[in-house]
């Protein structure tokens, strides 16, 4: 029997699951829609009803691939998405959503990202997410690849302290975050979404890990994924399209660890103890 899977709170009022599903990659081979398909149908099964993708993966693939998956069943799925930088001026964010939209098949996008910063102002975006909002084409919005001086500076904007989420890449391979941005964040009430839970595959391969999942009767895997889903505020969103990865993904929401363990995984992925540049891919 399963343990539910935790939640963590957005402030507009949804609840979200800390553990999702990501679609990067999804959407690259139309031979291997159906599959992928059946494979983010079977997290929303599972529980993992967060379906994170963006306009930007597969040249709008990925969000045709989510589009299927939740035809029929949307109630039940959490989605969110992203603008590209270069789309992202007021004009360009309100037709790249509603393109997003298009390809979804859907009404509204849950959670609506800027992906990473480009060269239209803040103001600008947010004023294009404020309309979307008010239209009814985005519940929520958010941003994506944002360091701490980045999140002061939107603090500044006017509807900017609308934000909901930071998506950014957080791994144990990198923890850099740890060090001034978790704080941030948490003091006032935004989630981390974690981008790369598992390193893009290095992770599982680590010796640290494969002795702690030996001990939990787990797989390497899901101690990484356990690690985020244990840090408070913080949702990961492991991409797969293999039903039993997404099983094995949805199992990790069941560990539970000791002291003893936080300190090894410490032990052998230190935390930072200084500020660092924010790790990107």
């Amino acid at each position: 029997m399963h343990q539910p899977i935790p939640t963590t709170d957005l402030a507009s009022g949804p609840r979200v699951p800390v553990l999702g599903q990501g679609t990067w990659h999804m959407g690259e081979n139309r031979a291997n829609a159906r599959a992928e398909a059946d494979a983010l149908r079977l997290g929303l099964d599972l529980g993992m009803t967060l379906i994170d993708t963006a306009e930007m993966y597969a040249n709008g693939g990925a969000e045709t691939v989510v589009g299927e998956a939740v035809s029929g069943r949307r109630d039940e799925a959490f989605i969110v998405s992203k603008v590209l930088p270069s789309n992202a001026s007021r004009s360009g964010t309100i037709a790249a959503c509603e393109a997003s939209l298009k390809r979804l098949g859907i009404a509204c996008i849950d959670l609506y990202l800027l992906h990473w910063r480009g060269r239209f102002p803040l103001s600008d975006t947010v004023a294009a997410f404020e309309t979307l909002r008010r239209d009814g084409k985005i519940a929520a919005w958010g941003v994506s690849n944002f360091d701490v001086d980045d999140m002061e500076e939107l603090a500044t904007v006017a509807g900017g302290n609308k934000v909901e989420t930071n998506q950014v890449l957080y791994n144990l391979a990198e923890r850099g975050i740890e060090y001034g941005l978790v704080q941030w964040q948490a003091a006032r009430g935004i989630p981390v979404m974690a981008y790369s839970p598992l390193d893009e595959g290095r992770l599982v391969r680590h010796p640290a890990l494969v002795r702690l999942a030996k001990a939990h009767q787990a797989t390497p895997a899901q101690v990484a994924l356990a690690f985020l889903m244990n840090r408070p505020g913080v949702v990961a969103i492991p991409k797969s399209s293999s039903p039993e990865r997404v099983r094995e993904n949805r199992q990790a929401a069941d560990i539970r660890f000791t002291a003893q363990d936080l300190a090894a995984i410490d032990a052998a992925f230190p935390p930072p103890r200084a500020k660092t540049p924010l790790a990107m891919i």
